[in-house]
């Protein structure tokens, strides 16, 4: 493969230092970016401020999992442009009923609560969760716990860090939000053991992405379900990342035969056009909320519900060339290409759909080397975790370029060692 003279190194004058300088100089530090920077981008593809091109095996978190600019989205976007971009919630548009009505029917659930990013979404469905606590349930006020799980990741609020167990991100942040209860993930037992009578909900991800693409043990899911049956608990899903074509499926919980009581959706909902998230649930749940009780000014916005229903036209199509179906072939394809690299450079891989954790030997060096090394070769991925690299490119990507990539890094690898 080719490789790409790109990011550390450039020559102090290049558009890329000039860039780097400005987002250094006056753009809070709360990012650690690699060194590209970004002025075009089509399907699976993006080219920086020197001209050079990019494999893009990152999608934004599977923000973009239709990849750049998929046609479908920017004509929907482009069309409600011309006619009306916000009202607010004072006000109907003729966007927002058609939007939760076709999410809710793939879904399969009746209500859709609309919002903007995804730790919007979790802040919601916790306020959804113990609000029900409280009116169904019949939990005393202010004694709503949720349980969540070790290693995840739902967004950076203050209330969402106060259950975070990862250090820099609760670091210098509290005092903290009380009410959550921590359990390890994949770990039934000790589920079953932290319900109380005060427990209103379990907060967990399918598959933990942000640790590293973790995928829980067989049967786990099912076991979260049955026992927030037995306990009369909410059974609360964050698929901001896992949903929406993903891991093959709408949901990754579904794919595991499993239904869960409340959905949180996110980043693909909005096409990695417009910010769009949302909580869905049936009516029993959703319908604690009243008029006041809860809102966002741009939440079900109609520019990002005009989006979001061309999202869902996407992935309405579950016949053979559809995007479900080919982000499942894919990731097969992802999968026999990284088996390889195990022994040579590797430690483990973690796979679900088109969404890889690649464990690499921690001798050859960081996440963050290999990603930077990877850059010079014409592919994006981010390290997390140390050792770890996350692979989440476009659905719309070829097999041929998801082999490129995975050739790409067993030269980087063989390059390190």
């Amino acid at each position: 493969m080719t490789i790409i003279e790109a990011g550390p190194g450039a020559a102090v004058g290049t558009a890329t230092a000039h860039h780097e300088h400005l987002i250094h100089k006056h753009s809070a530090h709360n990012y650690h970016p690699l060194p590209v920077v970004i002025a075009q981008a089509a399907g699976a593809w993006v080219t920086d401020v020197e001209g050079r091109r990019y494999l893009d095996c990152l999608a934004g978190y599977s923000a973009l999992n239709f990849g750049h600019g998929h046609p479908a989205l920017v004509a929907a976007a482009h069309d409600q442009l011309d006619r009306v971009t916000l009202t607010s919630r004072a006000f109907g548009s003729d966007q927002i009923g058609p939007f939760c009505a076709e999410l809710a029917a793939l879904v399969g659930k009746e209500m859709v609560l609309p919002m903007n990013t995804g730790a919007e979404a979790v802040e919601s469905g916790l306020k959804v969760a113990r609000k029900w606590g409280y009116e169904v349930k019949g939990v005393p006020e202010d004694r709503a716990r949720v349980i969540v799980a070790a290693g995840g990741f739902h967004g950076r609020t203050i209330s969402i860090v106060s259950f975070s167990t990862d250090p820099d991100a609760r670091g210098g942040f509290g005092p903290f939000t009380p009410g959550f209860d921590v359990v390890p993930y994949g770990d039934r037992a000790a589920l079953a053991a932290a319900i109380t009578p005060d427990t209103v909900a379990v907060l967990i991800e399918p598959v933990q992405g942000e640790a590293g693409v973790v995928v829980p043990p067989a049967g786990y899911l099912a076991a979260v379900r049955e026992i927030c049956d037995a306990t009369g608990v909410l059974f609360v899903a964050d698929e901001v990342q896992s949903g929406l074509g993903r891991t093959g499926h709408v949901l990754a919980t579904r794919a595991a035969g499993v239904d869960a009581d409340v959905y949180l959706l996110g980043k693909a909902l909005g096409g990695g056009i417009v910010p769009l998230s949302a909580v869905v649930a049936d009516a029993a749940v959703l319908g604690v909320l009243r008029p006041g009780q809860h809102g966002s000014t741009f939440g079900g916005n109609p520019l990002a519900c005009a989006v979001g229903r061309a999202v869902l036209e996407l992935l309405s199509d579950t016949g053979p060339h559809g995007m479900l179906a080919r982000a499942a072939r894919l990731g097969e394809v992802l999968q026999h290409a990284l088996a390889a690299l195990v022994g040579s450079g590797v430690v483990a891989v973690r796979r679900s759909g088109l969404w890889a954790g690649v464990d690499v030997d921690p001798r050859l060096g960081t996440g963050r080397k290999v990603s930077e090394r990877l850059v010079r070769r014409g592919v994006l991925v981010k390290d997390t975790h140390g050792s770890t690299i996350r692979l989440s490119p476009p659905l719309v990507i070829t097999p041929e370029e998801l082999v490129s990539a995975v050739d790409a890094l067993a030269e980087v690898l063989a390059e390190l060692g």
